[in-house]
């Protein structure tokens, strides 16, 4: 995550363990300089025809390619509430919406030090690509858009302290205006990479209207994992991962085993892969990020792609479909580090396409159950003439049998008398 410190009430820009620019294979000259990035090393830039190449891993274990046969996220709007996103990345080039500012600092669209770890969550979810899109990411919803709205400044910028000064409920009051903002401006899914050590009223309201909406929400689950966690069980809440209906991800690696500091709470719903994956930053370079952020952006791609071919389905239904289509199942059916499983993109959008079938002609049902708790009686259907003789025959059998019973006790009390 990205973090400004884990404070009580303070808020993480959640999520990135590790990260480090993409040094792929090519001359040596790629790499020329280094410098400490966070807490991952800035190699050089890179060739961006051979990122596809080391991306090929998270769209395998994803199924992603698969998927796309199916639909790629056209007509679809994923809100992506971060640090920003350049909208000018060549693999991201007129995909992107920039929306409102909400950090309460002054740090310009042009700074270096603006929309890093955004960028790299848009270009997870709707990059496409350039040259034809046979170079660079490929997001898992390519024909996506993105919306972009921010809602907390990298650590690296230089506002940073004066927004990490702010009181907490102006920060939780960012995170709910962002939402809002992405609910009323069309916004289908929205993908959250960020983390709250505190719950706030004002964002539970705004997700609620959120869901009302029919907004798929998507959070990542944190970086507290490993032995600081396992010492007292599981690792810390984080917020919006842990608000009901969000759809908390936690991370794995190329080899589906659990990322050491992904998070384990009872959080987790669902895992994607979190360890080293191939984004393109605000700088146009290529990057391995590690984190539940990616893990966070990559579901949020697929939740576009279910949204795309099934835009009335529910939130709960697209839950459904993600949590009950996953690969490497844990063998108890789920556990606190990869909750049910790996995301399967191709298994949930064909799970959706059963439920949205399902579920079609019961809109009616489903708001009662909601709003009145109270499901509606089965209607009686109209009798024809048939059944109308059959349950005529039936009741004089019945009157006659009564009858008989009769006689037969009053012959038995006459004979005792």
């Amino acid at each position: 995550m990205l973090n400004r410190g884990w404070r009580p009430g303070l808020a993480l820009l959640a999520a990135f363990g590790v990260v480090s620019l993409a040094a792929l294979p090519g001359p040596a000259s790629a790499a020329v300089r280094q410098q400490r990035q966070e807490s991952g090393e800035f190699a050089g830039s890179a060739a961006a025809d051979g990122i596809r190449d080391n991306q090929q891993w998270v769209l395998d274990m994803l199924n992603a390619e698969a998927a796309w046969s199916v639909t790629q996220g056209s007509g679809v709007t994923v809100a992506v509430i971060d640090s920003g996103v350049n909208p000018n990345v060549s693999d991201l080039y007129r995909s992107v919406i920039t929306g409102p500012d909400y950090t309460g600092v002054t740090t310009s669209p042009a700074s270096k030090d603006w929309g890093v770890h955004g960028t790299w969550m848009a270009s997870l979810i709707a990059g496409h690509g350039h040259d034809g899109g046979l170079s660079g990411v490929i997001g898992v919803a390519p024909e996506a858009r993105i919306l972009s709205i921010r809602v907390i400044p990298d650590r690296q910028d230089p506002h940073y302290g004066k927004y990490e000064r702010e009181p907490e409920s102006v920060i939780q009051q960012s995170l709910a205006d962002g939402i809002a903002y992405a609910v009323a401006h069309g916004a289908q899914v929205i993908s959250m990479s960020i983390g709250y050590s505190a719950p706030s009223g004002t964002v539970r309201e705004a997700l609620q209207k959120a869901y009302d909406r029919g907004v798929v929400v998507i959070a990542s689950a944190g970086n507290s994992g490993g032995p600081a966690a396992s010492s007292g069980g599981e690792a810390p809440e984080s917020f919006p991962a842990n608000y009901p209906g969000v759809i908390s991800v936690g991370a794995v690696d190329e080899n589906g085993r659990v990322a050491g500091f992904s998070s384990d709470n009872l959080s987790v719903q669902v895992a994607a892969p979190g360890v080293s994956v191939p984004a393109q930053g605000r700088d146009g370079q290529y990057w391995w990020v590690s984190g539940t952020s990616p893990a966070c952006a990559l579901v949020a791609g697929v939740a576009a792609l279910i949204k795309s071919k099934y835009p009335g389905l529910a939130p709960y239904l697209v839950a459904s479909a993600l949590t009950s289509t996953t690969r490497d199942r844990p063998s108890t059916g789920y556990d606190s580090q990869v909750g049910f499983g790996i995301v399967d993109a191709a298994a949930a959008l064909a799970k959706a396409g059963e439920l949205a079938g399902d579920r079609t002609t019961e809109a009616g049902l489903k708001a009662t159950v909601r709003y009145r708790g109270v499901p509606p009686q089965e209607p009686v259907l109209p009798r024809d003439s048939g059944q109308l003789v059959l349950f005529a025959l039936l009741a004089l059998t019945s009157l006659a049998l009564t009858a008989a019973a009769g006689t037969r006790l009053a012959v038995l009390r006459r004979a005792n008398q």
